[in-house]
């Protein structure tokens, strides 16, 4: 376990992996996702069209703060304008210098990492890929190198870029988005996907000496303990190397937006999210990196829960109930 945490930190593996700290700088390369385009039906329901892009990179929405109200009006759902590759590039530039700025001045650290956080970071021709990402470690030496997308994003020759990156970079990361282990959830939350594709790309990813971080979400419609076993067990299964847990939050503009509104979803409060993450902690193989423990979801795009602790909270009472029953990640761990 991490510092006195009942379970394994990001961070901690960061220090034991490099002896230092090493922090991500999350960059927008311009992407869009193939689940908002025409031929699909809206995208995920849970998602406001953003694409998971850090709060700084939304122009915009810099005048909204920590104790905002929730503001519908600033919802951005539908497919994602397309811009050129050379202002994509440029933008990349830009991030980057900014980025590495920060990072160095609150930090007083080299070691920072490129993480291709929004959309599907994947979703592009490989000519097009490779123009991004090459341009993206060209402008640092960065420790690690890490790409957000979806498991039906990683054909055989985007894998093979990736791989090529091993040789830039100490490590080279995937971030895969699953959200559950079930298919009628996934049908139902229209991920667009199904478990079977999810399992080929993280064998395929593997396969390649590359490491995988899955993103799920607990107290979606319609999940209990039943379906959260489901999911613990693919991910133990399949040796994913680090999970990022997030809490269901309701955005503004969303379809399950429009179900909270009518009377028909209800979200969980900060004591049974702590319940979710607890039961998830327990049955995660203990070799398993947390990288993530809830959503920070910008408070003016964000419908329900609005009395939701903050991360700093939320993550002293994770521990002190962990702590009252003697729990650490894995102790309940089958082993399979």
């Amino acid at each position: 376990m991490s510092r006195g945490l009942p379970w394994r930190t990001y961070k901690q593996y960061l220090i034991d992996t490099y002896s230092t700290s090493v922090y991500r700088i999350g960059v927008d390369g311009g992407f869009s996702c193939p689940n908002r385009e025409k031929d699909r039906s809206g995208g995920c329901v849970f998602c406001d069209g953003t694409g998971a892009s850090a709060t700084y990179l939304r122009e915009g929405e810099g005048i909204w703060k920590r104790d905002s109200s929730f503001q519908k009006k600033v919802a951005h759902c539908g497919p994602r304008k397309r811009i050129s590759l050379e202002k994509r590039l440029e933008s990349l530039e830009f991030q980057v210098e900014k980025g590495t700025n920060f990072i160095k001045e609150r930090y007083n650290t080299e070691g920072i990492s490129l993480y291709f956080q929004a959309w599907t970071s994947t979703y592009a021709p490989i000519d097009e890929l490779k123009a991004i990402f090459d341009k993206g470690l060209s402008l640092y030496p960065f420790t690690e190198f890490i790409v957000s997308t979806r498991p039906d994003c990683l054909e055989e020759d985007v894998i093979k870029l990736l791989v090529s990156y091993k040789q830039k970079v100490k490590d080279v990361w995937v971030e895969v988005g699953l959200q559950s282990g079930n298919n009628i959830t996934l049908d139902s939350i229209n991920r667009g996907h199904d478990v079977e594709t999810f399992k080929k790309a993280v064998i395929a990813l593997h396969n390649n000496g590359i490491k995988v971080s899955v993103h799920i979400i607990t107290g979606l419609p319609n999940e209990g303990y039943k379906e959260y076993d489901n999911t613990i067990k693919l991910i133990n299964e399949l040796k994913i190397e680090a999970i990022k847990i997030h809490n269901l939050d309701i955005l503004g503009g969303t379809a399950l937006f429009d179900e909270y509104i009518r009377g028909e979803l209800t979200v969980a409060s900060t004591s049974r999210a702590i319940e979710h993450c607890i039961y998830f902690l327990r049955r995660l193989s203990p070799s398993i990196i947390i990288q993530r423990l809830l959503c920070e979801t910008p408070p003016h795009r964000l419908a329900a829960p609005r009395n939701f602790y903050d991360k700093s909270k939320f993550i002293q009472y994770l521990q002190r109930s962990m702590n009252k029953i003697d729990a650490i990640q894995g102790d309940l761990y089958n082993g399979e």
